[in-house]
């Protein structure tokens, strides 16, 4: 068959009348049993490459993609179109998962889409040996490559599964966003009879412009001013989740159509932002960047950057999930310039650690390793004889797996992790010789905020886009500057608005009658958590007592029309009778009697020495208790603190209410840290 037999198939079948040159030049390559690295900008047609050969196909196509929102979407429109699809991942049941695996070996599936870190799963290593595969796919290809922007070391046992393919059977690897260095990484591990296909990545309908200011406050005000005025529906993107609410917050507060998004949003509420981009339900939407990969739509008018992205390479993808469809877009970078007590620049700092926090510090690794050599432990009892935070031990795990020193075994129904004796020791010469890479990169990031050049010609250089394109469409070429200006009648607007703005306080489970609460504000957003810790660590006296107008506000506004029987409060670990005062001051202040029957039944640490939840949960389990349990019976109580973060230590205390027959429990907090812990 030749090129116009395949385009009368792919007429039929998808609907779309010609091949574009370069994608049918992969198509080709694949249908010969070729291996394809793929670099092409977003909204090329990638998918296209391989969901058109699977159909060609006797046997069944697997595709490797972090995304779990492209999954979802390409499986229902390959349904849609009458090929059956099917996608494995974290969102499904393990009986769906279970399902979807059984069916692709009874042969009742074309493609399968499946998550790389399912591969650890026995029941999927046992289904690829008997299944009739055709063609692997691995879609975001960058996430195999030490170099590449988003690298995951479980990503790369994918290419376990490469080396073990008949030469003969095509491998598709694709990525919009690779340097020449994360390319050549690529085509070394995928090996074989490999042909890389790189087109150009100039996006000419992107406006693109960097607002330097001098503030947070000034990125808030230009949204605010400015948003409206943007034709579409887009994206903002910002560098935390508490940010993702902040930002939202103040958009809803000044009348604009907006709603948050970060990873810590449960799956149905992630799905229900998603659908409504799509919908165009909101102006837009804030989020961390976890939002837009794998969303197919075409018309995304704009995204802004309120924090700068660790890399050229990072920027250029998450701008890429805009104007897909060809038309003009604005791109919005801000930058704050203002300088901290070290000399460094605000939006410096933010990205810089995030890279000197990507690996675990040498001391913490070893001390997983001098566990480990004790006995075998899975992830929660290596975070309980380490106190390190499940992100690193997942990092220091796939490390230690990497280089030999340690292996997953299965121990009865669950995996742990075993040391080996014998190994070599832990090599940390490439861990600082990425870190130092990576803080090149993010300098040049900086170099994208500052240069004269085209800003659309400086990205295609960091990739290695080598092409004579005439750019423009930007403010450095024949776009004007944006600038913003803060007025009185702005300050006083921000200021209502953090008055009136209360962080959620999300403790609610099935066994305790807590239900979620509320905070004064966050503790590192305003001057609230330097006057705890005045109050707390400097001698600085009772809490102050704007601190209780503050807290009070929160309550009215949450729970006014609510009653109430008693207010108790959190007994002391470090900070005296602060929290015992403040209690009486807001018992006082809303006319509801105050017990001092809360006691501790033993000594805690402070939460904030801990760095799990699990070790946090231990610290505080059993450890309080009511002099008068009969006191407690059938009453609505307030559980006042300082500080909530974990929430494991209301939860604890909700728990041993809800025994002695507390119909609710409501917590009350000052400050609500920002990180948390989960």
């Amino acid at each position: 068959m030749n090129r116009f037999d395949y385009e009368k198939r792919l007429k039929s079948i998808f609907g779309i009348d010609h091949f574009y040159n370069e994608q049918w030049e992969a198509v080709q390559r694949i249908l010969n049993g070729e291996r394809i690295l793929m670099i092409q900008r977003t909204g090329f047609g990638k998918s296209l490459c391989y969901q058109f050969p699977a159909t060609q196909f006797e046997g069944i196509t697997v595709i490797f993609s972090p995304l779990i929102a492209l999954m979802r979407d390409q499986v229902k429109a390959l349904n849609g179109k009458g090929i059956s699809a099917r996608y494995i991942n974290s969102e499904q049941s393990v009986e769906e998962n279970s399902a979807a695996i059984q069916d692709a070996l009874d042969g009742k599936v074309k493609i399968l889409y499946i998550a790389p870190e399912r591969q650890e799963n026995s029941e999927w290593i046992e289904a690829t040996r008997k299944m009739n595969l055709s063609m692997v796919v691995i879609d975001e290809a960058h996430t195999i490559s030490v170099w590449g922007h988003d690298f995951r070391p479980a990503f790369r046992r994918i290419i376990n599964l490469v080396k073990l393919l008949p030469q003969s059977l095509p491998v598709l690897a694709t990525t919009a966003t690779a340097t020449k260095r994360v390319q050549q990484d690529i085509e070394h591990q995928i090996g074989g009879r490999l042909t890389t296909i790189r087109g150009q990545l100039v996006r000419d309908n992107f406006n693109l412009y960097v607002i330097k200011v001098h503030s947070e406050d000034e990125k808030l005000v230009w949204l605010a001013q400015n948003l409206n005025r943007i034709e579409g529906t887009g994206l903002i993107y910002t560098g935390t989740r508490v940010n993702t609410e902040v930002y939202a917050k103040w958009l809803v507060y000044n009348g604009i159509n907006a709603i948050n998004y970060n990873a810590g949003h449960d799956a149905d509420t992630r799905k229900d932002v998603e659908n409504g981009l799509m919908q165009n339900r909101y102006k837009c939407v804030v989020s961390t960047n976890a939002l837009g990969m794998g969303i197919d739509k075409p018309d995304i008018r704009f995204i802004i950057h309120t924090q700068i992205p660790a890399s050229p390479i990072h920027y250029y993808q998450e701008i890429g999930r805009a104007g897909r469809d060809g038309k003009p877009t604005t791109i919005i970078l801000f930058y704050n310039e203002q300088k901290d007590e070290n000399g460094i620049e605000e939006d410096y700092e933010l990205p810089k650690a995030f890279i000197d926090g990507a690996r675990p510090s040498k001391e913490k690794y070893l001390k997983a390793i001098e566990a480990l050599k004790q006995e075998p432990l899975g992830e929660k009892g290596l975070m309980k004889a380490t106190n390190l935070k499940q992100t690193q031990i997942r990092v220091i795990k796939a490390d230690l797996i990497d280089q030999g020193i340690a292996k997953e075994v299965v121990n009865g129904k669950s995996k742990v992790l075993e040391y080996q004796f014998g190994a070599r020791e832990l090599d940390t010469q490439s861990f600082e010789d990425l870190r130092i890479a990576k803080l090149k990169d993010l300098d040049a990031m900086v170099g994208y905020v500052n240069t004269t050049k085209p800003r659309m010609q400086y990205l295609c250089e960091f990739l290695d886009d080598d092409n004579n394109v005439n750019y423009s469409n930007c403010d450095n070429t024949n776009l004007n500057k944006l600038t913003v200006t803060v007025t009185g009648f702005w300050r006083d607007k921000l200021s209502d608005f953090r008055e009136s703005y209360f962080p959620v306080l999300d403790v609610e489970s099935r066994n305790s009658n807590i239900v979620n609460g509320v905070a004064a504000s966050y503790y590192g957003v305003s001057n609230v958590g330097n006057a705890l810790h005045r109050s707390k660590y400097e001698n600085g006296g009772d809490f102050p007592d704007f601190l209780l107008r503050l807290t009070l506000k929160a309550f009215h506004k949450t729970f006014d029309n609510a009653r109430f029987d008693w207010v108790l409060y959190v007994p002391p670990t470090h900070s005296g009778d602060l929290v015992k005062n403040f209690a009486a001051k807001f018992a006082s202040a809303i006319k509801v009697p105050i017990s001092h029957k809360l006691v501790k039944v033993r000594q805690t640490s402070e939460q904030k020495v801990y760095q799990n939840g699990w070790l946090k949960q231990d610290n505080v389990k059993d450890a309080f208790s009511y002099l008068s349990p009969e006191e407690v019976n059938g009453k609505r109580i307030l559980l006042l603190d300082d500080i909530f973060d974990s929430g494991a230590t209301m939860k604890e205390i909700g728990k041993l209410l809800t025994t002695m027959g507390a119909e609710t429990i409501v917590p009350i907090a000052i400050a609500k840290t920002v990180g948390g812990d989960i």
